[in-house]
Order: structure tokens, then C-alpha cells, then sequence
């Protein structure tokens, strides 16, 4: 009895917390006017209150003035930098304007990129962190801070390990566009990244009692003499209060919901659809252009090549590297499927219809576990022979058929003829039933952000630190330069996350 009563209980929670976010507006005016289309969208509701549980978040009462870190955002970058400045013995603080934690990091999809794991060698995947640099470097158009890139790979690996060690295993690996090897890491049974890491984030940060407060909205980083000593935060929309700090650290996400501001930067863009959780309007950038903080590469925004229209819900790319293709309205392959994403965007839009569908079987729909979730949503298609499959997403069944035959015979043969595709091979599409999702590109990462360099320090326009402000993720600019590989996004929250922890410690306990 006590147990069902316990799960009844779980369960009500769950659902006032579903209720109480659909409910929530806790942006600034710009913010609304920016989220107003995606207010009708159930879906970035639901998500925006997936992935944690209420009772994880402290109570406001127990806010106090002063701490020795404040944490300006609670996702993957926020809650990895608060676990390793708690580790380092200091007392951090975070700040989350959102009802839950999580923001755009509850939102991934295919994994985490990381070379020379243990995994990878467990898995006998031969990778190696020059592999990962040079790869990463090609699919930025060699335009990324090879300083920062440097890092990323070289730590890549310790990050993977790091997760482990808390209790978040990574030991699935796929492949994404722009690879030559497997290093998308996933959790064990293939589940979709997002929900999974930040349930385990949210968990380690409860255990070691670090207080995370939600509806939380800093609007100031406040400085004397030269040094940044705290914020000025809104809470539940009510009271503005004064926090002071020693340092801040801020991990607020890009600006992909802010349609304003990218209207601004890329003109071109203007009315894509985005699959960014509503909170991600740029907040963190605004604040420390004001401290004197310098951006880099804002109009570097990438679309994603697979986005569900209806919902702006983000189709992961891990679907195409278990072996789907994409065809057009005539059923036609016209791209390789595992190129970079813009360029498998662009040749999306070289089509008539500029949207495309993707193609795979019950084979892929079994090794990506995030399939399960697009299915229940309404998104995936399905037929018991190709010919039914063509005959629901309205394409000729005899070119499909061709399509099909050509595509495993590819694959068979390990040669990809029509588009060079080498990747992403190691399974045909022949076992029925198979299904289908309708895709076109969509708005999904500002790659431009705040200028910092590989401690984490925010640097002003002579290239110097400002004294006691860090900020990791995608807040930042200039690690991906103009094109970002998919799964290094994951990557990129957890390993400068991590550093921003740590030289954020540092600075305290250097004063």
C-alpha cells in the first residue's frame, strides 16, 4: 500500500507540474512577443517542463544574499559547472528562469560526441581526438577557434568518464553527419541524450545539495570596481532581489526562440520554424554586452535538414545514422543523408517542395529508441510492404520500390554510387514494416554567442578577462564556427560546463 501510494503520489506531482508550466510566462515582454507562435505548440510545452521533478528545485525560502558562485542557467552547461565547483568545496547557486531545469539540453536527441573513449575501445571503434579535431574544423568550414576546438576534443574523452562516475553512462555509439567513425555517444538502450541527462544532472546537483531555483529570471550581472559580484534576479515574476557572489558563471543557452533578434542577424531566416524550448532568447548575451563583453559569429545560425513542421520538433539525426534515407515528393534519393547539416539542408531546399521524407525500417525504428516518442506524437508513418508505405506519404510506389533496391544493394556492396555515402551503412532497410516521417529544415543553433577563452573567462574587445564572469555553452561563440557537427552541442555543455565549475573555483579561492 505504501508503495502505491507513493507512485499515486509521483504521479500527482508530475501532473501539477505539467499544468503549472503550460501556465508559466516567465520571460520579459521581447520574450513573449518572440515565443507568441509557439504558445499554440503542445509539444514545447510538454517539453518545456520534461525532465525533472518539482521536488528536486529548493523552495524560495531558503534564498539566501550572498554565495560564492551564482549559476545563471540550470542546463547541462549550469548544472555540470555547479557539480565541479561543489566538488572544489565551494558553495554555488542556480538560477533558472524557467519553471524546470533542463532548457534546450531536455531537447537533444542523437548523443554526445567524444573520441578515444573507453567505450569506443571496449567497442573496438579506432577513433582518435586529431580525427575529431580535423572533422570538427571540415564541418565548420575551418572558421572554428582552433584554440577552443583544441580543448574540446582533448577532453572529450574525461568528459565521458566524468558522467560515468556520477552515474550517467553514455556506452551506446552511433554516428552523425560529418564523420568518419562512430563517436555519438547515447544512453545504453539508445533513448534520446536529452531527457536522460538532465534527469541525471538534476539528480547528482539534489544529492550534493547544491539549491537550484526555478522562475528564477536574472535581468542583471552587477560589477564594482572592475569585478562582476553578482546579479540582480526576479523571482516568481514578483521581487527583485540582490544576490552577491564572487564570480558568475552564465550558461543561459542561444537565442534560437528569439525570432526578434534572429530576424536581426540572418533576415533570410526570418519565419522558420525553431526547435528551441522557449526560454532561449539570448538573455545571458544581452547581459554581458553590457559588462563590455564581445560577440562572435552572431549571424552563424544553423538550420537542421529534418524538423517536423507542425510541431518544431527536432528529428535527430541519429535516425539517419541507424541506416533511414530521405526521398523527395517523387520518391528519389538526392542527397547523401550523413553529409554535413547544411549541406543536406541546402539540397532539401534545391527541391521543389522544399521538404523532403524519411525513409526506414523496423530494423532502425529498433535501434533508435527516440522513434517510440516521434510515433506517439503522430509524426511517423507506417506501411507493411514499401508499396503501402508509398501509397501513405503519397510518393510513386514503383519509384520508392527502386529506390529501395538501389539503396540495399548499396549497402550490400558497401557503395553508395548516386551520392558517395559511406557512413551509416552497416544495416539495409529490408525488414518490414516500414515507416516514414515528413521533414523540412528548421531553425535549431545559434553557433555565434559571447567571445571566452578555454578557461572559460569572458573576454572584453582588447581580449582580456573580465574579472569574476565566466560562460560556457551555447551562450558562446566561436567553438563550431559556421557550421555545427551534430552531437557536439552535448559535448560542448558538458566539457566547458565542467571548466567553468572549475576556473570559476579557482578565481574564489584565489581571493
Amino acid at each position: 500500500m505504501k508503495k502505491k501510494t507513493t507512485v499515486l503520489f509521483t504521479l500527482l506531482l508530475s501532473m501539477i507540474l505539467v499544468i503549472a508550466g503550460c501556465g508559466n510566462s516567465g520571460s520579459s515582454n521581447t520574450d513573449k512577443k518572440a515565443n507568441e507562435p509557439q504558445t499554440k505548440n503542445e509539444e514545447k510545452k510538454e517539453d518545456s517542463v520534461a525532465g525533472a521533478s518539482q521536488a528536486s528545485y529548493t523552495p524560495i525560502d531558503q534564498l539566501k544574499d550572498n554565495y560564492d558562485i551564482i549559476i545563471v542557467g540550470a542546463g547541462g552547461a549550469g548544472m555540470s559547472a555547479a557539480l565541479e565547483a561543489k566538488e572544489k568545496g565551494l558553495n554555488p547557486v542556480i538560477f533558472e528562469k524557467m519553471p524546470v531545469a533542463g532548457g534546450n539540453t531536455t531537447k537533444s536527441s542523437s548523443g554526445m560526441n567524444a573520441s578515444q573513449t573507453k567505450f569506443q575501445k571496449e567497442q573496438g571503434i579506432e577513433d582518435k581526438n586529431d580525427l575529431f579535431y580535423e572533422e570538427t574544423l571540415a564541418g565548420g568550414h575551418n572558421t572554428n577557434d582552433k584554440e577552443m576546438l583544441r580543448f574540446f576534443v582533448d577532453n572529450s574523452a574525461s568528459a565521458i568518464d566524468w558522467l560515468d562516475s556520477i552515474g550517467i553512462k553514455l556506452n551506446n555509439i552511433t554516428i552523425t553527419g560529418g564523420m568518419k567513425e562512430k563517436r555519438t555517444h547515447r544512453p545504453e538502450d539508445g533513448s534520446a541524450v536529452g531527457k536522460y541527462l538532465v534527469t541525471g544532472l538534476v539528480k547528482n546537483v539534489q544529492e550534493k545539495s547544491i539549491p537550484l531555483f526555478v522562475n528564477a529570471d536574472v535581468k542583471e550581472i552587477t560589477q564594482a570596481d572592475g569585478k562582476v559580484n553578482g546579479v540582480k534576479v526576479v523571482i516568481d515574476q514578483k521581487d527583485e532581489k540582490t544576490i552577491t557572489a564572487k564570480a558568475v558563471v552564465v550558461t543561459t543557452g542561444g537565442f534560437g526562440s528569439n525570432a526578434d533578434l534572429i530576424a536581426k542577424v540572418r533576415p533570410d531566416l526570418k519565419g522558420l520554424v525553431t526547435t528551441n524550448q522557449v526560454g532561449s532568447t539570448g538573455d545571458g548575451i544581452t547581459m554581458i554586452e553590457k559588462l563590455g563583453g564581445v560577440t562572435v559569429d552572431m549571424d552563424q545560425i544553423q538550420v537542421h535538414p529534418t524538423v517536423q513542421q507542425d510541431k518544431s520538433y527536432l528529428i535527430g539525426e541519429a535516425v539517419r545514422g541507424e541506416g533511414a534515407i530521405m526521398v523527395s515528393n517523387e520518391g528519389k534519393r538526392f542527397v547523401n543523408e550523413l553529409n554535413t547539416r547544411d549541406k543536406v539542408t541546402a539540397a532539401i531546399n534545391t527541391l521543389p517542395e522544399k521538404a523532403a521524407t524519411l525513409v526506414f525500417d523496423s530494423g532502425v525504428k529498433s535501434r533508435v529508441k527516440a522513434i517510440e516518442q516521434y510515433d506517439k506524437m503522430g509524426f511517423v508513418v507506417k506501411g507493411d510492404t514499401i508499396e503501402d508505405l508509398a501509397k501513405a506519404i503519397n510518393v510513386p510506389a514503383d519509384q520508392l520500390k527502386a529506390t529501395m533496391d538501389t539503396w540495399n544493394k548499396a549497402v550490400k556492396d558497401k557503395k553508395d554510387s548516386e551520392f558517395d555515402r559511406t557512413t551509416g551503412m552497416d544495416n539495409d532497410l529490408s525488414g518490414a514494416p516500414y515507416y516514414a516521417i515528413k521533414i523540412a529544415p528548421g531553425i535549431h543553433y545559434t553557433m555565434g554567442g559571447i567571445k571566452i577563452n578555454t578557461n572559460t573567462e569572458v573576454l572584453n574587445k582588447e581580449g582580456k578577462a573580465i574579472a569574476g564572469l565566466f560562460a560556457a555553452g551555447e551562450v558562446t561563440g566561436g567553438l563550431h564556427g559556421e557550421n555545427r557537427i551534430g552531437g557536439n552541442s552535448v559535448a560542448e555543455i558538458i566539457i566547458f560546463g565542467r571548466q567553468a565549475g572549475i576556473k570559476s573555483a579557482e578565481y574564489v579561492q584565489a581571493k
